[in-house]
C-alpha cells in the first residue's frame, strides 16, 4: 500500500494524477475558506440544500447532452446544469424565509428533500433511456477522480483557483459583514450583496468538487476544515487560513490515497481525511483541544487547592485534603509530618494579605471584579496596576487590616 502510496504523495504517480491532486487541493482550499466565512455567518445548512438542489440540474443536463450528442457525460454541461439547478434551489430558500413565516431552517428541509427526490426520479428514468454514460453519474453522488480526463481536471483546477482568488480578495468584506454588519454599512460595505456572493461562492464550490467528492459528500469539506481551524485559533483571518491550508491537506491525502488502489472511492477518502484532521485538532489543539482542557483543569485545580492550603496555615486551620497536603509539600511550605516550614509560614502570610486585598477590591469595585477571571488566584500584581495596588494598600492599612 504504501508502496502504491508514496509516489501519489510526492507527485511523481503520473501527469494525470499530479494534475487532479493539485485542482482537489485547489477546491479543497478554496471550500475551506468559503466555509469559514459561512460557518462564522452561521449559515452552514445552506450548504447542505445546495448540495442537495445540484441533482436535479445534474439529471436533465444528462438527458439534454445525451439527446443531442448520444453520450451525456460531457463535464462542463454537467457543471452548468448543476449551477442552475443549486442557484434556483437558493433562490426559493431565500424567496420561502423571506415571504413566508418558515425559518431558515424550514425552507432549507423543504427545498433539500424535494429536489434530491426529483433528482433520483430523474436518475431513475436515465437508466432506461437508450445513452451511453448512465453509470458515469453515480461518480457525481460521491466522488470519482479514477477516470478523470485531463482535460476535465483542468477545468477543475482553473475554476477553483479562480474561486479561491476571488475569495481571497473579497475576505475583508465577508469578515466585516460576518462580525458586524451594522458596522460593515457604515464603511460602505453593500450587505445584501456581500451576503449573495457568499452564498454564491458556496454554490462555486458544490458545483465544482462534484467530480471530486461528489453531492452528496461535497458539503463535509466546506463544514469539516473550519471546524478544526476553530480549534487552533480564536482570530477569524487565521481562521480562514488555516481553513484553507486544512482543506487542501484533506483532499492532498484522499486523492492520493485513492490512487494507491483503483477501488478505493476519492469522496470518502477525502471526508474521512478531513475528518482525521478534525479529530487531531479535538483532542491536541494547544488551547481548546481536550488533552489541553484537562491539562488546564489540573492546574486550575492545584492553584485553587494550594491556594486553600496556605490560607489554612495562616488561619491555624487543620488540613485533611490527601491532594492539598501533597502539593504544599511538593511546593516546600511544609515537612513530611505536617508542620510549617519558614518558606511556607511566609508564604501563607504573603497569601491572607493578597486574600484581605482581593476581598477589599471586589468590595469596593463589584461590577469591574465580576470580569476578572480567577481573581484571587492570581498575583494581585499581575492583574492589577501598581496605583490601584497602592490605593488598596492604604484602604486596608486605614481598616486595621480587616477588608
Amino acid at each position: 500500500m504504501m508502496d502504491a502510496w508514496w509516489p501519489a504523495l510526492i507527485f511523481s504517480a503520473g501527469y494525470n494524477t499530479t494534475l487532479v491532486t493539485l485542482g482537489a487541493m485547489l477546491l479543497g482550499a478554496g471550500a475551506g475558506m468559503i466555509g469559514a466565512f459561512v460557518l462564522l455567518r452561521k449559515r452552514s445548512l445552506v450548504s447542505d440544500a445546495i448540495t442537495h438542489a445540484t441533482l436535479p440540474g445534474l439529471a436533465l443536463a444528462f438527458v439534454l447532452i445525451g439527446a443531442i450528442q448520444g453520450d451525456g457525460r460531457w463535464l462542463p454541461g454537467l457543471l452548468l446544469g448543476a449551477a442552475l439547478s443549486a442557484a434556483l434551489g437558493l433562490w426559493l430558500v431565500q424567496w420561502i424565509s423571506a415571504r413566508t413565516r418558515l425559518g431558515e431552517d424550514a425552507a432549507i428541509g423543504a427545498v433539500l428533500s424535494t429536489f434530491f427526490a426529483f433528482g433520483v426520479v430523474l436518475i431513475t428514468v436515465i437508466q432506461s433511456m437508450n445513452v451511453t454514460g448512465q453509470s458515469g453519474l453515480t461518480g457525481y453522488l460521491v466522488g470519482s477522480t479514477a477516470g478523470m480526463l485531463a482535460v476535465e481536471a483542468k477545468l477543475i483546477a482553473s475554476c477553483a483557483f479562480g474561486l479561491l482568488l476571488a475569495v481571497f480578495i473579497l475576505r475583508r468584506e465577508f469578515l466585516l459583514v460576518c462580525f458586524d454588519p451594522e458596522f460593515a454599512q457604515t464603511q460602505g460595505v453593500n450587505t445584501g450583496r456581500v451576503d449573495l456572493l457568499l452564498l454564491l461562492f458556496l454554490m462555486a464550490v458544490v458545483v465544482i468538487g462534484l467530480k471530486v467528492t461528489g453531492l452528496i459528500l461535497v458539503v463535509a469539506l466546506t463544514i469539516t476544515p473550519p471546524v478544526s481551524a476553530r480549534f487552533w485559533t480564536n482570530r477569524p483571518p487565521r481562521m480562514v487560513a488555516l481553513a484553507a491550508v486544512l482543506g487542501a491537506l484533506a483532499a492532498y491525502l484522499g486523492v492520493t490515497l485513492s490512487s494507491a488502489r483503483a477501488s478505493l472511492p476519492t469522496g470518502s477518502l477525502i471526508v474521512l481525511s478531513a475528518f482525521a484532521i478534525f479529530l487531531m485538532s479535538f483532542l491536541a489543539a494547544p488551547r481548546r483541544g481536550v488533552f489541553a482542557s484537562l491539562l488546564a483543569h489540573q492546574r486550575f485545580r492545584r492553584r485553587v487547592h494550594l491556594r486553600q492550603g496556605l490560607l489554612s496555615m495562616s488561619r491555624n486551620e487543620p488540613i485533611f485534603d490527601g491532594l492539598t497536603l501533597r502539593l504544599l509539600r511538593r511546593a516546600g511550605h511544609i515537612r513530611r509530618d505536617g508542620v510549617a516550614t519558614a518558606q511556607g509560614r511566609a508564604a501563607a502570610r504573603e497569601a491572607e494579605h493578597e486574600e484581605r486585598l482581593w476581598a477589599l477590591y471586589r468590595r469596593l469595585y463589584p461590577g469591574d471584579a465580576l470580569h476578572r477571571e480567577h481573581a484571587g488566584l492570581d498575583p494581585i500584581a499581575r492583574v492589577l496596576p501598581p496605583d490601584a495596588i497602592d490605593e488598596l494598600e492604604q484602604r486596608l492599612l486605614a481598616s486595621g487590616g480587616a477588608a
